[in-house]
């Protein structure tokens, strides 16, 4: 290749990359629309297109329908209902959820010392011929 050619090439290449990065990366894309459209409030119902009115029209009778449904309060009074009592459970913190401050490091929490209950019941005796376990009336194991 003569120098002259072999210059014009890499001149062309120097020039579509740069072409390449401000396309890519300094030239600022298109307008993007707003997500939220804001809608004048000064139409008048003149304005209004007929799919419009009719469907306003449909939503007021809706609206309507809806204001003339009566309930019947008799369940009220029904003694089914009287005799209902509220079952609900006053549930109280335990206290100990979780450290004081679970931000702090770890071991500098105060020690709280709470007393361990430290009795087992008695689970069950094995016998040395028959080791399987079955539960009497009185609720502890015993071997049969």
């Amino acid at each position: 290749m003569t120098p002259r050619i072999k210059n014009f090439v890499i001149f062309l290449i120097i020039a579509i990359s740069i072409i390449i990065v401000y396309i890519f990366f300094i030239k600022k894309g298109p307008e993007e629309a707003p997500l939220v459209s804001v809608l004048s409030t000064t139409t008048t119902t003149a304005d209004l297109s007929p799919n419009s009115s009719l469907l306003t029209q449909d939503f007021l009778s809706i609206l309507l329908n809806v204001k003339n449904i009566k309930l019947n309060d008799a369940i009220f009074n029904d003694p089914a209902f009287i005799s209902l009592s509220d079952s609900s459970i006053l549930l109280t913190p335990d206290g100990t959820e979780g450290r004081p401050n679970p931000f702090a490091p770890i071991g500098s929490d105060p020690q709280v010392s709470a007393p361990l209950n430290t009795s087992v019941p008695p689970a069950a005796t094995l016998s040395s011929e028959n080791p399987s376990i079955l539960p009497d009336d009185s609720g502890s194991a015993e071997a049969q």
